[in-house]
């Protein structure tokens, strides 16, 4: 029974690759792509969005949407959400693992990996862009359905808590142009969106949701 013990006490979890990170990286890639593709099928139906309602003022089921699809889309949408929640922590733990089992000898490597988990850290998205309304200070600068933001402003992934956060900048940065960092079909962009009165509502004349956390 004791050598029993011994051997479990003294199992070694299995290594963690470059290759097991790049993986993980994909499948990432992959899941964000699902839900971009979610999104733009809700932006034509009437650009109902994750939150618009799917019955009319007298509480019929409106006509104008394909309700199966939409109610579909925005399930499929929650699930991979919480998928890339999850992929993103297997990333981090890979990232790690990979450092632990590192070498002293192996300082170039270590650098290299320090720098992808830095870049995992610190450019997550927090935010996803779920609707813009077109004519909008959001559509002008060129912020479109789809684009994970992951600065916004002051707010980063670092420091991000909640929507709020978000909205607390555009109150306090009226006519003055805002730096926005986001992730759109794999690619960095970078744009320069300043909240002012338009026809609409609101500074922005956009939605958005949390991605993850």
């Amino acid at each position: 029974m004791k050598m029993t013990e011994v051997t479990l006490n003294n199992a070694v979890e299995p290594s963690v690759t470059e290759e097991d990170v790049r993986l993980l990286m994909k499948r990432k890639d992959d899941i964000e792509e699902q839900i971009k593709a979610y999104y733009d099928m809700l932006q034509t139906q009437e650009g109902v969005g994750t939150d618009g309602p799917l019955v009319d003022v007298e509480g019929f089921p409106r006509a104008d949407v394909d309700l199966y699809q939409v109610r579909s889309a925005r399930h499929s949408i929650s699930c991979l959400q919480n998928d890339h929640k999850a992929v993103m922590v297997e990333i981090e733990e890979a990232l790690h693992k990979l450092h632990a089992t590192a070498r002293v000898g192996q300082a170039k490597d270590e650098t290299k990996m320090e720098t992808t988990e830095q870049t995992v850290s610190l450019q997550s998205p927090f935010a996803l862009v779920d609707a813009v309304t077109q004519g909008s200070p959001a559509f002008q600068a060129g912020l479109r359905v789809g684009d994970e933001i992951m600065e916004f402003g002051s707010v980063n992934t670092q420091n991000f808590r909640n929507l709020r956060d978000i909205a607390s900048v555009v109150q306090h940065s009226e006519g003055k142009s805002l730096r926005v960092g986001m992730f759109r079909n794999g690619q960095e962009v970078h744009l320069n969106l300043t909240p002012q009165h338009w026809s609409g509502r609101g500074l922005l004349g956009c939605n958005l949701v949390p991605l993850h956390r």
